[in-house]
């Protein structure tokens, strides 16, 4: 409902230009973009902002990268229902702060007719994120967007219960009725008129009534008059010509502590970067270099280095300790610390590497939901029982924004002793400062320092691999989660419905991470021995270790190399090979599947596509009885940059993601897909084609720099290093000489780099394609980040294939 009320004055405000600006002309394909725009600020605090305009739904959202992760959005139409090409107003922002409260200002320009403003969310940017995936925000505006579903959930549960109990637990959350508590699930808009403008201030309270979001939309009197509805509110200019208003979102959350370029990357880096501008500071190598070291700065704080904006604003386990492997040539071993001591911070009981933290409005949502399914059961059970479940249901509402960590996941706890094991065999950081920062707590509240965290990290990661080095039959391998709806939970990177073509056992976890987490605890045994820590002490420091396989590797070493052994041979579960009849007819029938338009481009495609004698790759996961899935991927990307054992066979796994695709991953001007599931069965290309997020309709920037610097790898193996003789004379027996094979890898990462920048959109998180009057024309994926932590690797691949230029 929209009141009257007096006119408010406006906070003096500092005017700052946007940090980083996209689609950018030069740099990125602004028709890719399909009318997409955003702009990321510095607030007060030098905390990420991000305002992003999407003209196919005429949604403004504004996202803060703070610790509550919030956002505020509304969506403009106009008298038709079509939504509202709105454009930027003023070139910068206005950021200010009073009282403990921060706010950012901008502008946007509407067109010279009546525009209708609703669908107003402010919040969680997760709910955001959910309402966009739902496409909640494309209804018409006569019906109001839902209630946060858990938040729903938490006041039915409230309602059932007896008078007295339902008093309690309103008392926790400094209410007095279920009216009043209701009343925190929608926004609430008042309309302040004055002399000279008018200000709809719409503000929403978290539902547990600690803090408070507040969006101010302020118009001129003399260009523009306004008409509060009941959750929606017409402008009208009054003059057919464009009128502007000043958008303001005011937080009173917690800020994060910025780091910035000079403490993330090493002096050398930073030379290169140096060295780049003074070449030519308005040439594109400079301008994308400059926009990239931007965008690392914009994602790293102390507490964390955030996954991504504006959808991943906060913490995930796995996007951290890839870009720590990816980075770790560029980087300062202070960033290795941040990600490893953010990662032991979060460690479950068990072991297990968080995947992502739900704070904020998030970690309310979850926590109601978790209430609400207490009281659920306490309605079932027995007198002594319900009192119990009552007990805790009233402990969780009272801890309502309580940090939640999420451990669904599978790959980041197997990634964890390998990032800490490069960190602790580093000889650039001394042994006094590795064990400074080892004995350190983990947590705030918590006793158990580092050490103790990782410990129980190695224990947790060398049980789950024991059972396949014990008995190595695929069905032994690492499984995922099952799924409570049926099936698997996508455990790894791929964490989509469609993600792992519905397998159990995925490739990348049990060929490349298992493998390496073991050579990974390996190493860190190793390493700490050589500081001091000896196999007694580390199992003093651990003692629910004691009886399981960590304490046995740390007894006898020899059991750890036997493991290791074992699951070096993983590979071979997951092997698929093909003969070129078989290719062809998997080809025909996937292509008579396609809608027509598809069909005819893909034909044409494949009609001129070589077809090997014999196509070989590895399978994206495995079934529930161990039977590979045929589906081609990206995944072995992963293995040549990572794998230390048998790196020489890891490069032949790359050949099929580089022949083109229908056969293969590449298609030229786009760049090396995520998947092929041609050779798969229908059931499998229907599940990808509703769910094309880690499909063969999209390119990973990740796996894109992933390949690029395995391939530079190669290329340091066959040259460079004392490894080099051993992969000279496997070249030589393969009868190709290495510096023919150097070569061949050169135009390798050619091809790749140079079909990823003909899309237009190499920075993007992930990209399609669409297919338009018989051609292929790069889109931006709608769910993709504008800067994203692993797509920030880029600047790791310049650096490395600029230092191989100059050894040339």
């Amino acid at each position: 409902m929209i009141a009257l009320g007096p006119l408010l004055l406006l906070l003096h405000a500092a005017a700052v230009p946007p940090v980083l600006e996209l689609p950018e002309p030069g740099l990125d394909d602004t028709s890719a973009y399909q009318g997409y725009r955003t702009r990321i600020f510095r607030d007060s605090h030098d905390n990420a902002v991000q305002v992003y305009l999407e003209r196919k739904s005429g949604r403004a959202v504004l996202v803060w990268a703070d610790a509550a992760d919030e956002s505020a959005a509304f969506t403009a139409r106009d008298s038709s229902g079509a939504a509202v090409e709105m454009t930027w107003g003023s070139p910068d922002a206005e950021v200010s702060e009073s009282g403990g409260r921060r706010s950012v200002s901008y502008r946007l320009r509407f067109p010279g007719e009546p525009a209708t403003l609703g669908h107003f969310a402010l919040g969680t940017m997760r709910w955001e994120r959910d309402l966009q995936y739902q496409g909640r925000h494309l209804a018409p505006f006569d019906s109001t967007l839902p209630p946060v579903p858990e938040l729903a959930e938490l006041l039915q549960g409230l309602a059932r219960l007896d008078g007295v109990e339902r008093a309690r637990h309103l008392k926790l959350l400094a209410d007095t009725s279920l009216e009043s508590l209701r009343s925190r699930l929608h926004p609430v808009a008042r309309l302040l008129r004055g002399d000279s403008a008018w200000i709809v201030r719409v503000e929403q309270p978290s539902f547990d009534g600690k803090n408070q979001l507040v969006l101010e939309l302020r118009g001129s009197a003399k260009t523009s008059s306004v008409e509060p509805g009941q959750s929606t509110i017409v402008i009208r200019p009054r003059a057919a010509v464009p009128f502007t208003l000043a958008v303001t979102v005011t937080t009173d959350a917690a800020p994060l502590t910025p780091i910035d370029r000079n403490r993330i990357f090493t002096p050398g880096f930073l030379a290169f970067c140096t060295r780049v501008q003074r070449q030519g500071p308005a040439s594109r190598r400079a301008r994308r270099l400059e926009r990239e070291l931007r965008g690392m700065e914009l994602v790293s704080y102390e507490e964390k280095l955030m996954a991504g904006l504006p959808n991943f604003a906060t913490y995930f386990g796995r996007d951290m300790m890839m870009t720590a492997l990816m980075m770790a040539n560029i980087w300062r071993p202070a960033m290795l610390e941040h990600v490893i001591a953010s990662a032991l911070r979060k460690l479950s009981p068990a072991g297990e590497a968080s995947h992502e933290e739900a704070l904020g409005g998030q970690a309310i949502r979850e926590n109601a939901g978790e209430y609400a399914g207490l009281l659920a059961r306490a309605e079932r059970a027995a007198p002594a029982i319900r009192d119990s479940l009552l007990a805790r249901a009233g402990d969780v509402l009272e801890h309502l924004g309580r940090v939640r960590e999420n451990y669904r996941m599978v790959d980041e706890t197997f990634q964890l002793p390998v990032v800490a094991a490069r960190y602790l065999a580093r000889p650039d950081v001394p042994a006094a400062a590795k064990r400074t920062f080892l004995l350190t707590p983990a947590g705030t509240e918590e006793p158990a320092t580092r050490l103790e965290a990782l410990l129980r990290n190695l224990d947790f990661v060398a049980a789950s691999a024991a059972p396949y080095a014990g008995s190595p039959e695929p069905t032994n391998l690492v499984a995922f989660h099952d799924d409570p709806a049926g099936g698997f939970v996508s455990g790894s990177w791929r964490d989509s419905g469609a993600g792992y073509a519905g397998g159990r056992f995925a490739m990348d976890v049990n060929v490349v991470w298992a493998p390496e987490a073991l050579r990974g605890i390996e190493t860190a045994l190793a390493s700490l021995r050589a500081l001091g820590f000896t196999a007694d002490t580390l199992l003093a420091l651990s003692p629910r270790a004691a009886g399981g396989a960590l304490a046995r590797y740390l007894r006898d070493p020899a059991a750890l190399r036997s493991a290791r052994e074992a699951w070096s041979g993983a590979r071979r579960w997951f092997e698929v090979t093909l003969a070129a009849p078989q290719v062809r007819d998997r080809i025909a029938a996937w292509l008579a599947w396609l809608p027509e338009t598809e069909r005819a481009y893909w034909r044409a495609v494949a009609d001129t596509a070589e077809v090997p004698d014999r196509l070989r790759f590895l399978a994206l996961s495995l079934d529930r009885s161990g039977q590979p899935i045929p589906v081609m991927n990206s995944d072995p990307a992963s293995l040549l940059f990572v794998a230390e054992q048998d790196a020489e066979a890891a490069s032949d796994w790359i050949e099929p993601l580089l022949r083109s695709f229908p056969v293969g991953l590449f298609v030229p001007g786009l760049g090396v897909l995520a998947s092929n599931d041609v050779y798969a069965t229908r059931d499998v290309w229907e599940s990808f084609r509703a769910d094309s997020y880690h499909s063969l309709r999209v390119v990973w920037g990740r796996e894109v720099n992933l390949l690029l610097l395995g391939l530079a790898r190669q290329i340091r193996r066959v040259t460079e290093t004392p490894a080099a003789r051993s992969v000279a004379a496997g070249a030589a027996r393969a009868g190709e000489r290495p510096a023919t094979r150097a070569a061949r890898l050169r135009r390798d990462i050619e091809r790749v780099r140079g079909a990823a920048a003909a899309s237009g959109l190499e920075y993007s998180e992930l990209w399609s394609y669409r297919i338009e009057r018989g051609a292929l024309r790069p889109a931006r994926f709608g769910a993709s980040s504008d800067v994203q932590l692993w797509s920030l690797t880029d600047l790791a691949v310049q650096y490395a294939l600029d230092a191989q230029r100059a050894t040339r």
